[in-house]
């Protein structure tokens, strides 16, 4: 499975990973806990089987001339399943929409890509960076309690960008630049996942 994610600024990286720390410090599931180099604060686009060379000249283009983009994270957000996860949501504006449509629909429209996942599809995708997983995880905490606000904002609400884009492939454990292009350098230099 290859997912294509939306990497922020520093700063918010910075941010998530004090939740991630906060969250691990008072003895809860957390991302924090999850250590291998490419661990990192992201916003999964979409996801398929395969990311041939076409559709990766594609997906190149597309995140290229999207990027930078505005980043809003909001309150926190609970999902439940085989799997519970805390996250931080993110407010999505026309352009991250407009972006998600873009890539779900290159990844679609790919027959050799296979099926994308349909969590992702834009009729159900919920824009969010996780914060901690786990199988009987329950999380009884405020935003006031683990997510830092921009300054002047209230608790859990932070302002940045999407500044880059990579791909991880779960099969070779390994991720690859998808952008920014350019003096930056987008290529395939995977960085294998422990």
């Amino acid at each position: 499975m290859h997912s294509v994610e939306l990497l922020p600024d520093a700063s918010t990286e910075r941010a998530v990973r004090d939740a991630w720390r906060r969250l691990a410090d008072a003895g809860l599931p957390s991302q924090d806990g999850h250590r291998h180099p490419t661990n990192r604060p992201h916003l999964t686009l979409a996801s398929a089987d395969g990311l041939p060379p076409e559709t990766r000249a594609r997906l190149l283009r597309v995140l290229a001339e999207a990027l930078p983009l505005p980043l809003r994270l909001d309150g926190l957000v609970r999902f439940s399943g085989r799997v519970r996860v805390l996250a931080w949501a993110v407010r999505p504006d026309d352009a991250l929409l407009r972006l998600h449509g873009a890539v779900w629909r290159i990844l679609r429209e790919a027959p050799e890509s296979g099926r994308p996942n349909p969590l992702l599809d834009p009729a159900r995708w919920v824009p969010h960076v996780t914060l901690g997983r786990g199988r009987d995880a329950s999380w009884d905490v405020s935003a006031d309690g683990v997510l830092s606000p921009s300054a002047g904002a209230p608790a859990g609400v932070r302002n940045g960008a999407w500044t880059s884009a990579r791909s991880y492939d779960s099969v070779t454990r390994t991720v690859e630049r998808l952008a920014p292009q350019g003096a930056s350098g987008a290529g395939r230099k995977p960085v294998p996942r422990k």
